[in-house]
């Protein structure tokens, strides 16, 4: 793993220069901080060679109290440091999940499938947070502790040429084999952040499996994955921890032997005569603070190898392109529903990164999921597409999302290609309503107004009126402030999906996309909406997926769909009443 230079600097400016006053703040508490640990031991320096040489009480009384407030001074301007160092570190850190979920959610479909939500959630939480230090206090401290290392030096030197010469070889000597050492670690931290979204991966699978595992007694088999994920786990982390502990061992040795080296000296100056008993107490209280740069310097350089691996997998995140440009500034829709053209559309999930330029033997693989699709919906017409599972009924509707792009052929909303219209465009000028309706911890006028605060209560009364959910309304405590969770809800699967209508209904698109819309309904509830549908459908183009063959009944146009391939498509009357045809034959024997 080799991260360029360029990429430290520029995640540092990114973060850190929206928050300059506090890191200025920050460095000047931390410089402040340096600045008083170098003048205490001269206080006490001065305090024992004042008392030896049998000074006045005053005198030692003065430096008690200088070296308490230079102490309590330390300890403010650490506390100091430690809480802007912190808010810096929590900023930083927010934007880059920010980040970093703004760029997935604006990828491809695909990517999202590759990936279980744990793994996703360890990437954009347990990999930042692996850089907290990095945005907080790598820079500061490093730079820091290498002025702090360089004070004392300059200090050792002032008091005596010979003990800041062997204490200066020994502080270049320790820093260079610290630094020598730092890379051990790197791969085993990126592939313990690797295994820990594995895992969480896997824990999210299975929780959101828990019902069918219990009931189908598949318990052991998951407990078995667990203690393999553990195992896998366990042993990265050892390899991890055993790479940054040789740091801490060395680190361990140096110090034992710069202590060693500083008694030396001192020993060997005081019977010299060269030195005081105060000078002598200097150099061995200097040699054990080099030890705190040092130590400070081995600790950001292992926190350094965890926000390298971090880093590593962050980039390779955010290099991730996406395939379909979402923020284009394409042309608008007009008014009303538009026009659908499918025209020799091919499409397979796996082959997203086809070029559409390859169309040789690549129209005979039997692998498309959409294989030839061509069809063409005129403006507030009905389209009804029929097939068995898996036939790709679902994907046509994934395409006119752009949730993915065709490998071959051409998509068109009136005459417009597809791609030249924005994903925001199409948004707001489709509405979709699936078998499977997604409910959000938040209040009933969230759920239905996607948090558009421009949709007035009165709006959306009057919808759940027309669609029987008023007594449902008045059941809740609070109406539409109602915070809807699973336990307070009490929403049945089909009252979930009136309000999947609801939604649909307060959007007012120009395409209406019903996915098994009513698959959930029972078939009081289905007569009952009826009427709302009727007026849903007025004024619209609509594609209607169903299974059931009454649901169709609204419906111009018939496209099926078998393995992908259409088998037949025409209008509703003229198939119906051509005996010969598929869906004729379908009615006769329904």
């Amino acid at each position: 793993m080799n991260i360029p230079l360029k990429s430290y600097t520029n995640l540092l400016k990114k973060y850190l220069l929206p928050q300059r006053n506090r890191v200025i703040w920050l460095t000047l508490t931390l410089f402040s901080t340096i600045a008083l640990q170098l003048i205490n031991p001269q206080i006490i320096s001065y305090f024992i060679d004042t008392a030896v040489a049998g000074g006045s009480t005053q005198k030692l009384y003065t430096a008690a109290l200088i070296f308490i407030a230079v102490a309590l001074l330390i300890q403010l301007f650490s506390i100091c440091a430690k809480y802007l160092s912190e808010n810096v570190a929590w900023i930083a850190t927010n934007a880059l999940r920010s980040d970093l979920v703004t760029h997935c959610l604006s990828l491809n479909f695909s990517f999202h499938k590759s990936r279980t939500p744990g793994e996703f959630i360890e990437r954009v939480d347990g990999d930042v947070n692996a850089l907290s230090r990095f945005f907080s206090q790598f820079i500061i401290d490093i730079i820091g502790n290498l002025i702090l290392l360089l004070g004392i030096l300059i200090v050792l030197f002032w008091q005596n040429w010979l003990a800041g010469t062997c204490l200066s070889i020994f502080s270049l000597i320790s820093l260079s084999t610290l630094v020598k050492l730092h890379p051990l670690a790197i791969i085993p931290w990126t592939n313990y952040r690797q295994i820990s979204a594995e895992f969480f991966g896997f824990i999210g699978e299975y929780i959101t499996g828990l019902e069918d595992i219990r009931a189908n007694g598949a318990v052991n088999y998951v407990m078995y994955r667990f203690h393999q994920f553990q195992q896998r786990w366990q042993s990265t982390y050892y390899k991890a921890r055993l790479a940054a502990t040789t740091l801490w061992g060395t680190t361990v040795g140096l110090f034992t032997l710069g202590n060693a080296l500083a008694l030396g000296i001192a020993a060997y100056l005081w019977n010299q005569q060269a030195i005081t008993i105060g000078t002598a107490y200097i150099l061995f209280y200097y040699t054990n603070l080099l030890q705190e740069p040092i130590e400070k310097i081995r600790e950001q350089l292992e926190d350094f190898q965890q926000a390298e691996a971090g880093i590593y997998r962050i980039q390779e995140l955010l290099q991730i392109p996406q395939e379909i440009s979402h923020n284009i500034m394409g042309n608008v829709l007009d008014d009303g529903g538009f026009s659908i053209e499918f025209e020799n559309v091919y499409f397979n999930y796996e082959l997203e990164n086809l070029n559409n330029s390859d169309n040789g033997d690549n129209k005979n693989s039997s692998q498309w999921i959409l294989n030839d699709i061509s069809f063409n919906l005129a403006p507030n017409q009905v389209l009804g597409i029929i097939g068995r599972t898996g036939s790709g009924k679902t994907t046509i509707t994934r395409l006119l999302l752009r949730f993915y792009q065709p490998q071959l052929g051409n998509i068109r909303l009136n005459n417009i290609p597809i791609g030249q219209i924005s994903t925001k465009e199409l948004q707001a000028r489709i509405g979709v309503v699936t078998q499977d309706v997604q409910l959000f911890q938040t209040t009933v006028r969230n759920n239905l107004t996607f948090f558009n605060p421009k949709i007035s209560d009165e709006q959306i009364l009057d919808i759940l009126d027309g669609l029987g959910l008023t007594k449902w309304l008045h059941s809740l405590p609070n109406g539409l402030d109602t915070y809807l969770t699973s336990e307070s809800s009490k929403l049945s699967a089909g009252q979930a999906q009136l309000l999947a209508f609801t939604r649909v209904f307060l959007k007012n698109p120009s395409l209406v996309i019903l996915d098994e819309a009513s698959s959930r309904l029972d078939s009081k509830t289905e007569q009952y909406l009826e009427v709302a549908i009727d007026k849903l459908l007025t004024g619209r183009t609509v594609i209607i997926i169903a299974h059931r063959l009454q649901t169709l009944q609204r419906v111009n146009q018939i496209l099926m769909l078998d393995n992908g391939r259409t088998i037949e498509y025409g209008s509703y009357q003229d198939l119906m009443n051509n005996s010969s045809s598929h869906f004729s034959q379908l009615l006769t024997n329904y």
